[in-house]
């Protein structure tokens, strides 16, 4: 089992907001005019929480610890990571007198729930840690779903997944959760599949920097569905400081997961998939015109966008992407001379009151339009209607 971003660094303490450049991409400050992401639980399947941390006392609920063998609980974050992941998620800045680190909507509370064996550095065998994964994980998800998060961060992920990874996952759909998955940080390297990134009904996510462009180790292919910021990201963590920077994949979920809590607790009578569709209607695609690439998915996410100008949610029983729907594999394991990779996704179509989206060039790696500042820049969908379901080629 594995996490899915790079080693931590310590933040310096001065000035901590004024590093978080992620929140000003999103522009957090208006952001929190409209919504903090009160009312909302966001669970985190990871290290374990460190409710202690100056940054997140008062965010964090009981939650579970599914690894009795390790010292303490829930509350004992073991690598300092699934803190990490809720301070930018829920982080409130009070430490040093409100100088700390803020996380995207810092009205979430965060449910934690501490699963086994999830360390970068793990050199034991890769298929005992994958068949752990898959037997602690599922329970993880299924405790979250029925302790009432709304949405379900996993900022993780495992070389091979199962059958229950996927009845887990769709069970917490059924429940009326998000689950967004971290697609993982060999981009760069293997590019091999990581789960629950890769599993149907997770929300894939992929990472960019602040210009909006992939990040070379954000791994690519059919699994990836949207893109956040995930360059040296400061939040608070565990461990150490309590201050840390960061990159990855893992980073760029929570602030999906974020996202998401967010436009929820503007919308609270809205289903997870009116919720997951708004998130794409306001989405920042990717820069060659297609509607969605292996590198980037469908794009940018935009939060300021989802809240002031979410357009139709759509019917509250239908999910925006058939990503239920298992499919054979098109798409190439290398990306192609023209760049991105063939997408094994067909397109939504647009309905006729939608705008096009601009032509942009594309750069190869992949990246998005311009959506820095204010949330704008590419041509958004607003209240676009998806006539046909995505399909996606996941295996269980």
């Amino acid at each position: 089992m594995l996490l899915v971003g790079i080693a931590s660094v310590p933040a310096h303490a001065e000035g901590i907001r004024s590093q978080q450049w992620h929140l000003d991409a999103f522009g957090a400050e208006e952001i929190w005019q409209h919504s903090t992401g009160k009312g909302v639980t966001v669970a985190v399947i990871d290290t374990g929480v460190e409710k202690s941390n100056p940054d997140l006392r008062g965010q964090v609920l009981d939650g579970k610890d599914f690894a009795p063998e390790l010292s303490g609980d829930q509350f004992t974050d073991y690598d300092g990571h699934g803190t990490g992941m809720a301070g930018l998620i829920a982080g409130t800045g009070a430490r040093d007198g409100g100088n700390g680190a803020y996380g995207l909507a810092p009205g979430a509370k965060i449910l934690p729930v501490r699963v086994p064996g999830l360390r970068d550095d793990d050199n034991g065998n890769m298929a005992e840690s994958d068949e752990q994964f898959n037997r602690i994980v599922p329970q993880a998800i299924r405790y979250a779903a029925d302790s009432g998060a709304q949405v379900i961060n996993l900022s993780l992920g495992a070389t091979t997944g199962s059958q229950a990874l996927t009845d887990a996952v769709k069970y917490a759909l059924g429940k009326g959760s998000l689950v967004f998955a971290a697609v993982g940080n060999n981009g760069d390297t293997s590019n091999l599949t990581a789960y629950p990134g890769a599993t149907p009904g997770a929300v894939g996510v992929g990472a960019v920097d602040n210009k909006g462009k992939r990040i070379p180790m954000s791994q690519y292919g059919d699994q990836v569905d949207v893109v956040a910021p995930g360059k040296d990201t400061v939040h608070a963590c565990g461990g150490g400081t309590g201050l840390c920077k960061s990159s990855g994949t893992s980073d760029a979920t929570a602030l999906a997961s974020a996202s998401a809590a967010l436009l929820w607790s503007k919308h609270p009578d809205w289903t997870n998939n009116q919720v997951l569709k708004v998130m794409l209607n306001t989405i920042a695609a990717p820069t060659g015109g297609e509607k969605r690439s292996d590198y980037v998915g469908y794009g940018a996410l935009r939060p300021l966008r989802t809240l002031k100008t979410p357009g139709d949610p759509g019917p509250a029983g239908v999910r925006p992407i058939d990503d239920l729907t298992e499919a054979a594999p098109t798409a190439s394991a290398t990306p192609s001379a023209g760049g991105d990779l063939p997408s094994a996704k067909p397109a939504p179509e647009e309905s006729s009151a939608a705008p096009a989206p601009g032509p942009v060039a594309s750069e190869e790696g992949g990246d998005t339009g311009l959506w820095i500042g204010l949330g704008i820049g590419a041509a958004v969908l607003v209240g676009a209607a998806v006539a046909v379901p995505v399909l996606r080629s996941r295996r269980g």
